[in-house]
């Protein structure tokens, strides 16, 4: 069989770059233990609000001082509607939902995370001051688009840490 002298060059240079792909891949998950993160949390749906991470939502300060928010999303809001977070401060989040796939989206930074029944999703960061908005980027039904809730970022010397904060108003927004 003739194979033309560029088609040639082209598999052989395919066949470098996918084991220089693969052996990267391998060097990096044998040698230094990289993972991709998965999912390893997981929650029964029917149960949310009876789990202790989920009864109450909100913001939460940890005895070592690390600061956690729990977000619960359901059709058509995020429970909490508002919080308020310290800037320059990594602040993990816990977020979980009760009905269908919705996507968690602090629009203007890095956080985001796809919110999947049965399962805890979980990311850190930290932002500067500001009010940010926080969305659904995944269509989850009619009232899709009235997913959202608000963040407000204060200075970390002018945060009052919370005992938790709760509030209804995503609810509220999205009843109208």
């Amino acid at each position: 069989m003739k194979i033309d002298l560029y088609e040639r060059v082209w598999m052989w240079g395919v066949g470098v770059m996918l084991a220089l792909f693969f052996g990267s891949l391998a060097n990096a998950s044998i040698r230094h233990g990289f993972h991709p993160p998965s999912h390893v949390e997981t929650i029964d749906p029917k149960k949310v609000f009876q789990n202790p991470l989920f009864s109450r939502q909100g913001v939460t300060v940890d005895a070592g001082g690390a600061v956690h928010v729990s977000v619960v999303g359901m059709m058509f809001a995020w429970l909490p509607g508002e919080m308020v977070l310290p800037a320059e401060t990594p602040v993990t989040f816990h977020m979980t939902t009760v009905d269908v796939i919705h996507g968690f989206q602090i629009v203007r930074t890095n956080g985001q995370s796809m919110v999947i029944p049965g399962y805890v999703s979980q990311f850190t960061t930290s932002f500067k001051p500001g009010d940010y908005l926080i969305a659904c980027n995944e269509y989850c039904g009619v009232g899709h688009h009235t997913m959202a809730s608000k963040l407000k970022v204060v200075p970390k010397g002018s945060w009052q840490q919370p005992g938790a904060l709760t509030s209804t108003a995503g609810v509220a927004d999205a009843a109208r």
